[in-house]
């Protein structure tokens, strides 16, 4: 769990302002990782101790440090969990130990949320916790915005962030991020840089799933891939609106990125790059016989697409393209599925998944009988999805 003991270190400053609430414990592969993030981000050294047990540290008021997640979620007197691994198998095995011990979480893993947040927020619901996005990252803020529009009587156009984006940075990988990005050696080496998960957001993967995260959780309709149009915040309502109205949408009521940068690289005048307002596809011709490298890897990046047409395709998640084996060789800028991978449901999240996309199928298929569920606006929309693309 690389980032759970910074992030959780850094809520700590939170934690203090408000009363009743503490941060318990820190569950981390890595008791010195985790020590050093407490120590990195001026966590107060009176109020955690590595040394003790998880119950001991309740009893003390004290933070306490464990490598076992699982015996965290289980630990009476622990009522909240925040969920920020960003993985996706280990998103997905949180949550349901979360609904076994009653306890609520919140979701900072996007990932798993995307590979199957509806499917766990219904589950959590059954047991009776509460499920939700964290206030702060840029799905939950975009979608405390739609939330103000429709309050307010306003119908939502489209909804989404700005941030950095080229056409060729689909292509890129791990060995050709930072000179993307533009960090100098000096930076790099004063911080804790995980150049893969960097590439995620580069290369649209990171965005896909943000996208998808915001069209689940508002209702909104997802594009077929994510445009990333140029346009500063001036031209926001001429450009994010349905082509037939003289945008660059394909529909109303869905969601985009918008780029920081023109096609040819100039910078775009107030731009809104940081601001707000995934089935894979190949980086490259892919082989028979090789392992999938996931995310912001040197294989594959995320699209965005409706659920329907995800499983109309059968389109692998990105979530779980993360060491499976490729048993068909698969073209630059294709789509994968299922059929082009080996899998086995004896692994936790596939099954889930998998559990989800039977569900879903079945009540997709209802439609066809006026059983439609989600609207944007009055008007049915379908779920969202991130599937993988070759390189």
């Amino acid at each position: 769990m690389t980032s759970l003991s910074t992030k959780l270190a850094q809520l700590e400053a939170s934690a203090h302002l408000t009363k009743g609430v503490r941060l318990a414990a820190i569950a981390d592969l890595s008791r010195e990782r985790a020590l050093a993030s407490l120590k990195r981000t001026g966590f107060p050294e009176d109020k955690y101790d590595a040394s003790l047990s998880l119950c001991e540290g309740l009893e003390a008021g004290k933070t306490a440090i464990t490598t076992d997640s699982a015996e965290l979620i289980a630990q009476p007197g622990i009522d909240v969990i925040l969920e920020v691994t960003g993985s996706p198998a280990a998103g997905v095995r949180h949550v349901l130990l979360c609904c076994e011990h009653k306890k609520h979480i919140v979701m900072v893993n996007v990932e798993a949320d995307v590979l199957a947040g509806p499917l766990l927020a219904r589950k959590a619901q059954e047991a009776g916790i509460i499920y939700s996005m964290a206030y702060g990252d840029q799905p939950a803020l975009i979608a405390e915005m739609v939330d103000w529009a429709r309050a307010a009587g306003f119908n939502v156009v489209c909804a989404g962030k700005g941030t950095k984006h080229l056409p060729e940075y689909h292509y890129s990988t791990p060995d050709t991020v930072w000179s993307h990005y533009g960090f100098t050696d000096e930076q790099l080496a004063s911080g804790d840089f995980n150049k893969q998960m960097f590439n995620s957001f580069l290369d649209g993967t990171k965005s896909a799933l943000e996208m998808s995260a915001v069209a689940n959780g508002c209702g909104l309709r997802p594009p077929n891939g994510l445009k990333f149009p140029p346009c500063g915040t001036h031209d926001l309502p001429q450009v994010l609106k349905p082509k037939s109205e003289g945008g660059q949408m394909e529909s109303y009521g869905t969601v985009e990125v918008v780029s920081c940068l023109e096609t040819d690289g100039r910078w775009v005048h107030n731009d809104l790059r940081w601001g707000v307002y995934v089935v894979i596809e190949a980086k490259r011709d892919l082989m028979v016989g090789e392992k999938l490298d996931g995310e912001g890897g040197f294989m594959v990046y995320g699209k965005i697409m409706s659920a329907e047409n995800s499983l109309e395709i059968e389109g692998l998640p990105i979530g779980l393209a993360h060491g499976l084996v490729l048993k068909r060789a698969v073209r630059k800028d294709q789509g994968l599925s299922w059929q082009d991978v080996e899998w086995s449901v004896e692994s936790q999240a596939v099954a889930v998944r998998r559990e989800m996309e039977d569900i879903y199928r079945k009540e997709l298929a209802g439609r066809t009988n006026g059983k439609v569920d989600s609207k944007v606006n009055g008007k049915p929309v379908d779920g969202a999805s991130v599937v993988v693309n070759g390189h």
